[in-house]
């Protein structure tokens, strides 16, 4: 065997061992699928017992499972609306929420803005909600936006009414889903006409939070992300 020979056959041996090598590493696992849950007190778990467990987040959470990351930044009486008495856009979950620079977002706000001292200002709801949707599609992570149709009232409390989102709240929702170019969970059908899991005409407890995180579950598996 000549010395070309013998060392091309060295060559071809390495290349086979490197392959080889290369195709036995451990591949690395996926990043982490990060969910941001913008919310009012719906959101945080308001009256929900063990709301760290039971909060629709948390059972969103649960039922993804696997290499998902869902973060609760819901916060208590927050409007969407900037001019609202508890505008969640100056709020330090908001912050946060950008700053955990999601894969998805997920908007529930709109129940708190059906108080009379909020919806003065119904005009600027919809610019403000699509605002609110772009601060988001702006991060770098580059997200899929989710805005929820708000759940009912029976027929509600502090001001909070009903018909004002299902009259006026869920039309504008329609609007902007349009104009923003994203889809629309129906939180609002999927608990309509289940009073008995609204002990306080407004806040859903364990059971009711668990048919919203199925209903957006549902969605997010459904989806080609």
């Amino acid at each position: 065997m000549t010395n070309r020979k013998f060392i091309s056959m060295i060559v071809a041996t390495l290349a086979l061992s490197s392959i080889s090598a290369y195709s036995n590493e451990p591949t690395k696992p996926p990043a982490p699928l990060k969910i941001a849950c913008i919310g009012d007190s719906i959101t945080f778990g308001v009256g929900i017992k063990d709301r760290a467990v039971n909060s629709y987040p948390a059972q969103l959470s649960e039922m993804l499972g696997g290499n998902t990351i869902v973060r609760n930044f819901g916060v208590s009486g927050a409007t969407l609306l900037r001019k609202g008495n508890n505008p969640y856009w100056k709020r330090q979950n908001y912050k946060t929420a950008l700053e955990f620079n999601p894969n998805i977002v997920i908007i529930k706000l709109g129940t708190n803005d059906s108080k009379p001292v909020n919806w003065k200002y119904k005009s600027e709801y919809i610019s403000d909600y699509i605002d609110l949707i772009e601060s988001f599609q702006k991060l770098a992570s580059k997200p899929t936006v989710w805005i929820c149709y708000p759940a009912p009232a029976y027929p509600g409390r502090w001001g909070i009414t009903d018909t004002v989102m299902k009259e006026e709240i869920i039309p504008m929702i329609d609007t902007i889903s349009k104009q923003a170019d994203v889809e629309i969970i129906d939180l609002y059908s999927a608990l309509n006409d289940r009073k008995e899991l609204f002990p306080d005409s407004v806040h859903p407890n364990a059971a009711g939070a668990k048919i919203m995180a199925e209903t957006i579950a549902t969605v997010i598996t459904k989806s080609k992300l």
